[in-house]
């Protein structure tokens, strides 16, 4: 274990134990799925737990599912700030702002968003456990005081994690169905960079500086941040943001071209998760963990160092991307051909050109997406005229169905008819054409 190198006997003789239980619980659910289903998900005529070394516990549909189907309604184990740690209310996740202007509990002194905000001293929300915890360690005049920006994106990150861990305590149950869930904490034990990052930004900070080390220890910290980095959902509309934990959803499999869709009531964070095409009988039924608007390298890449697998689904295995070609560049040499990845399963692959022998190394395609993607960044989202010469401008790169070009289209099309200087009777039957276009072109990518 990284920063922790002293009773090595003890540490090599838990991990050894820690293998044994795992292993153990992987056997039990592998002949017991139906009592796992029990606790995880109540019985359907829709799916099935099931297990596979390969994938763990995911679910397969029991009978033909039709699009539009409701598989999944249930309510969160837990809910609390993004992993970005940006900062925001802990009673309902809206932006606030660290300035002395902003209102704050007046017990921990953390930043709400008023003193009528609705999710005080509730489940999903700033609990009076939590604030006299923050109370007790003076966190909220640190948040106030610390820096770099960093620090403080690690101490709104803390807060997801201290709620489970307090359920330990004040919701057993709750937090027994929460330690059913996956960590990989064998394998995050091996990344060093994500080890070192927990190991010092929560879990000493919490053990030490929280004084927290009678009540959790360095292996239940870790299993935590494990289950919330592996399973946790990212929910809320308008700009409330969170993350949150669901007690069935987290059994869902991965696949870039994902069978259903969820939505989450913004009131009481619900989700709700329907099948988005029909799903033949024994089937997995799944949902992408990466955005789909991405291309091939940059999904990858994300669920790599995120859930800590390679994907290998039938759309990253194809170089076309199953006929969206949504990573394809124009080739600068030629400038009739595309490039591709000439195995996208292989993150180091050289791009070739399909016109002519022209050669890009992947370092090079990274690096000229990350120098776009801050390009667009850079662009205000309501930049009517900034998003339409972004795509004037670099379309020239990037093949006519590239991502980046696709978020511009979707971008506008929410925007064209909704906001100021372009509402619907404002537009000219130009404007109007093309915020059709933009709807067609897109539709006839994301329609696969």
């Amino acid at each position: 274990m990284p920063g922790n190198k002293r009773n090595t006997t003890k540490k090599k003789s838990s991990q050894r134990a820690h293998h044994l239980n795992t292993r153990l619980q992987q056997l039990s659910l592998a002949n017991d799925t139906e009592k796992s289903e029990d606790i995880l998900l109540p019985q359907s005529d829709k799916y099935r737990i099931t297990y596979s070394d390969q994938y763990g516990r995911y679910l397969l549909a029991k009978r033909n599912l039709p699009a539009g189907e409701l598989l999944i309604s249930e309510k969160p184990l837990v809910v609390g700030p993004c992993a970005s740690g940006e900062p925001v209310c802990l009673g309902c996740y809206k932006p606030v702002q660290l300035t002395a202007l902003q209102y704050r509990c007046p017990n921990c002194k953390w930043p709400l968003c008023g003193k009528e905000c609705p999710g005080v001293q509730q489940p999903y929300g700033h609990s009076a456990w939590e604030c006299e915890l923050l109370q007790r360690e003076n966190t909220g005049q640190r948040l106030h005081t610390i820096t770099p920006e960093d620090k403080i994106k690690n101490l709104y990150e803390l807060i997801a994690i201290v709620r489970i861990l307090l359920m330990k305590i004040h919701e057993t149950d709750q937090y027994q169905r929460i330690r059913l869930m996956e960590s990989h904490l064998e394998m995050r034990s091996q990344n060093s960079d994500l080890w070192q990052h927990y190991e010092e930004n929560i879990v000493q900070e919490l053990r030490e500086r929280w004084h927290l080390s009678n009540d959790f220890t360095a292996e239940e910290i870790h299993t935590v941040c494990g289950i919330l980095d592996v399973n946790c959902f990212e929910i809320g509309q308008n700009t409330a943001k969170a993350r949150a934990l669901y007690p069935g959803a987290f059994l869902l499999a991965h696949d870039c071209c994902p069978n259903t869709a969820h939505t989450d009531n913004p009131d009481t964070y619900e989700i709700i998760l329907r099948t988005s095409r029909s799903i033949k009988k024994n089937d997995s039924i799944t949902l992408s963990y990466a955005y789909t608007l991405q291309g091939t390298l940059k999904r990858r890449d994300f669920i790599q160092k995120s859930k800590l697998f390679w994907c290998c689904c039938q759309r990253c295995t194809d170089p076309f991307e199953l006929g969206t070609d949504c990573s394809a560049l124009t080739c600068s040499c030629c400038q009739r051909g595309l490039l591709r990845s000439s195995n996208p399963l292989v993150q180091e692959a050289e791009w070739r050109c399909d016109k002519c022998d022209f050669i890009m190394n992947s370092q090079d395609v990274v690096k000229l997406l990350e120098k776009l993607n801050n390009i667009l960044d850079s662009i205000d989202i309501h930049d009517v005229q900034g998003l339409e010469n972004f795509m004037k401008r670099y379309s020239v790169l990037l093949g006519s169905n590239h991502y980046l070009l696709l978020y511009v289209k979707y971008t506008l099309c929410q925007i064209y008819g909704r906001i100021e200087g372009y509402l619907l009777s404002d537009m000219s039957l130009e404007d109007l054409k093309r915020k059709e276009k933009y709807c067609r072109e897109f539709l006839a990518v994301v329609d696969i």
